[in-house]
């Protein structure tokens, strides 16, 4: 991480160069470390985890769900940091002396990065992170004791919660030459949500990377979904607090990884906007890629991936277009849900998706969105908005920029991409979508 931050300051020309530095991050990885040594006490536990679907369930089988939903925001599911957390104490700590002593810290990767670059004078986070953790009441913006009590986790692990832009430290002289400010903070999906410039009631954002992750802004009111959709915090600026709803996806890039490194598909993922275009588009395949169970608005931690409808006429082609559009169909799962909720809210109805990510640089994935959707996507110029939501969050608080009205008029659109589908096909195939989806739920019959 260091050496890539000094290349980044020999492309600007040298540290003088720099004003401040941004971090974002992977939101649900967990880490804990010694408060002394900062050494770490057990492997990272990543996002995607699902070792803690079981306690999930004893959670709500103690009737914990509304409790979780109306003061975090989220649904009792492993995905989150909170059951993670718990688990690596367990594991290192079960009698949770050293943690109430004061001697552990927990963190997202943010707060792993903050400990480090300042030397471990500073232990915080913000408050998009802190959302992410099931034991953060988002609406008084505090670590909540009823929650972590059911989670056996001790108060003293926890880091401070800073407001997106703030003073998080400074780096350690020797690292860069001189001691440069942390002075912004963001999840990876905030941040993109940030660098996308969606900063009005009803703005809509996607990320294809390894997951795909759906924002909507909804202002300053708190509003709880009534899909099954989370509710989080967008971004705090100072006292402020914005809220968005969010869907998440969990196999999106990682969709076609597998595709590529286990199916022996293709050898690059620049090949596959052409294998779809080659492919018999009413060939009935469904990729339903439920390999780490599905996210919203299903949150099925048990459901397990599937490949149907297959003939012999089905090859290659067939299967990595099914893959793409896998990636479609269940944004549109998540655009349906937001939208209801959307309307709910009175903030009016989706009318279009600024998207970003590593599968955004396929046209044909693209198309088939906007088509899926029936509404006009917008690819942005810049694609790796997630650092540049990290970047402007610390140029607003260094005086870089002035306003959010500042950073909004620095967003571009590299391509549009329109509606062709007819209501019909659209119907047709995204039905088609959900017969595959029900079989492969973990409720459903064998």
């Amino acid at each position: 991480m260091v050496s890539v931050c000094r290349q980044a300051i020999k492309i600007a020309g040298g540290v003088e160069n720099i004003a401040a530095i941004g971090i974002t991050n992977q939101r649900e990885t967990t880490v804990l470390w010694d408060r002394h040594t900062g050494a770490p006490l057990h492997r990272a536990i990543v996002w995607q985890d699902r070792r803690t679907a079981e306690f999930c369930e004893q959670l709500r089988s103690d009737g914990l769900n509304d409790v979780v939903r109306e003061k975090t925001g989220l649904v009792l599911d492993p995905y989150f940091s909170g059951t993670k957390l718990k688990y690596l104490l367990d594991k290192v700590d079960p009698d949770r002396t050293a943690s109430r002593a004061g001697y552990i810290c927990f963190g997202t990767i943010d707060s792993w990065l903050i400990w480090k670059l300042t030397g471990g004078s500073v232990h915080a986070t913000d408050a998009t992170n802190a959302a992410r953790t099931m034991l953060y009441d988002i609406g008084c913006g505090q670590w909540d004791d009823d929650l972590l009590q059911a989670m056996n986790v001790p108060r003293e692990v926890l880091p401070q919660v800073k407001p997106s832009c703030a003073d998080f430290g400074a780096t350690e002289s020797p690292l860069f030459g001189k001691p440069l400010p942390i002075s912004g903070v963001a999840g990876d999906q905030q941040a993109a949500s940030i660098g996308q410039a969606c900063f009005k009631p009803g703005m809509i954002k996607s990320t294809y990377g390894t997951g795909c992750f759906v924002l909507a802004n909804t202002g300053l009111d708190k509003t709880l979904s009534a899909n099954r959709l989370l509710t989080t915090v967008a971004y705090q600026l100072g006292d402020q607090t914005t809220y968005a709803l969010e869907g998440s996806i969990f196999m999106a890039g990682a969709t076609m990884q597998w595709l590529r490194d286990q199916m022996g598909m293709f050898e690059d993922a620049a090949e596959t906007a052409e294998m779809a275009k080659a492919a018999d588009p009413n060939s009935g395949v469904y990729l339903v890629p439920a390999f780490t169970g599905l996210g919203a608005p299903y949150w099925d931690a048990h459901a397990r991936g599937a490949l149907i409808g297959l003939t012999r006429g089905a090859g290659k082609p067939e299967i990595v277009r099914a893959g793409l559009e896998a990636v479609a169909f269940q944004t549109r799962d998540l655009m349906i849900a937001i939208g209801a909720d959307m309307a709910l809210a009175n903030l009016g109805e989706p009318a279009r998706l600024r998207v970003d990510g590593g599968m955004v640089a396929n046209d044909w994935f693209l198309q088939f969105l906007a088509d899926i959707l029936d509404m006009p996507v917008d690819r942005a110029k810049i694609s790796e908005t997630t650092a540049l939501g990290a970047a402007y969050l610390a140029g607003l608080e260094t005086g870089i920029y002035s306003s959010l009205s500042d950073i909004e008029q620095q967003w571009q659109a590299d391509a549009t991409f329109t509606p062709q589908m007819s209501s019909a096909e659209r119907s047709r195939r995204y039905e088609g979508w959900q017969q595959a989806v029900k079989r492969v739920l973990s409720q459903a019959e064998a």
